[in-house]
């Protein structure tokens, strides 16, 4: 077989294209496939009342241990120190003790750095953005187009959970495997699921209990890694899925199956297919509560925030059963 390369990216892209499917105007991509009724229906698969979160902490000891993007700074405005010497009173209440203090703090973080949805404006391909959208369209005040504000109103529904790594019976897939669609379907008959319009679905590789097994991030933002390869495009097109997300740091498969395209399922889901992809999801504590229950379906809520002209945010999504 011979080696995929820019002409396969094309061709693929232009097949699965979704420019102009939801007008000349639109800026949601697949999120148009997630309707209320899927939505009421999802909200039947809480039973128990579990909630799971799928985030990794925002924290120091993120995964960005190299890749370009640093992990999220924290620092304190007012701390307790302030209260007890008084100092909150003098900079906030004009020196007048009203009995009450307080304690503050901001983040400095790349949106990016952690668990988060990538927005259709993210990656540029052939100078356009997602529907069609020239490039210039993301400026150097943010993205006038395909932002990530547009999903703030969605990413509620059927979460589906795929355990790649598991439906093989192992711990982790090995860095350099290409998910496939087979794959894909493989992982939804070991978990009893079938996939369908407007569902989230989440394809866990393992790697972050690979991370954990050796106790360090080592080379997981920007190394080599299991992920979905060019033989999965079909299949989640032909699912209309609203948003697929991966444990892992670059969502596809590292190195990449193109030598003279970086990153090209991220040109073919998000440029042409208008797919909402997510990255860094910590996806452990839910395989391990769909393996105990034998239920990987369940309500998923995770919306973008609302940050105005941005082109990725964290969020803190949730699996509720």
């Amino acid at each position: 077989m011979a080696t995929p390369n820019i002409d396969t990216v094309r061709s693929i892209s232009e097949r699965l294209s979704n420019w102009g499917r939801w007008g000349d105007g639109d800026q949601r991509g697949t999120l148009n496939f997630t309707e209320p009724e899927h939505v009421a229906r999802a909200a039947a698969l809480i039973k128990a009342g579990k909630t799971i979160s799928m985030a990794l902490p925002y924290d120091d000891a993120g995964p960005q241990t190299g890749s370009g993007r640093f992990n999220p700074i924290h620092l304190m405005i007012r701390d307790g120190a302030d209260a007890v010497a008084g100092t909150a009173v003098r900079d906030f209440y004009g020196g007048v003790d009203r009995h009450f203090a307080g304690t503050d703090d901001i983040i400095i973080m790349p949106l990016q750095c952690g668990t988060q949805w990538d927005s259709l404006g993210h990656i540029v391909f052939e100078k356009r953005i997602y529907n069609g959208y020239s490039a210039d369209w993301v400026t150097s005040k943010g993205a006038l187009k395909n932002s990530v504000s547009q999903g703030a109103g969605a990413m509620a529904g059927r979460g589906v959970l795929l355990d790649v790594a598991a439906a093989k019976g192992l711990e982790w897939l090995e860095p350099g495997y290409a998910i496939s669609g087979d794959d894909l379907d493989e992982a939804a008959a070991f978990g009893g699921v079938t996939v369908g319009q407007g569902d989230h679905v989440f394809v866990r590789t393992g790697a972050i209990t690979q991370v954990r097994a050796r106790g360090a991030w080592a080379d997981y933002a920007g190394g080599d890694a299991a992920g979905l390869g060019l033989a999965s495009a079909d299949w989640l097109a032909d699912n209309r899925i609203a948003a697929v997300a991966t444990d892992t740091w670059g969502f596809e498969v590292r190195p990449n199956e193109t030598p003279d395209v970086y990153q090209p399922m991220h040109i073919v889901v998000i440029v042409h297919m208008g797919l909402w992809v997510g990255e860094i999801f910590d996806l452990d504590p839910l395989a391990r509560d769909c393996a105990a229950d034998g239920t990987y379906e369940f309500f998923f809520c995770g919306p973008p925030l609302p940050f105005t002209r941005a082109v990725g945010s964290p969020l803190n999504p949730m699996a509720i059963k």
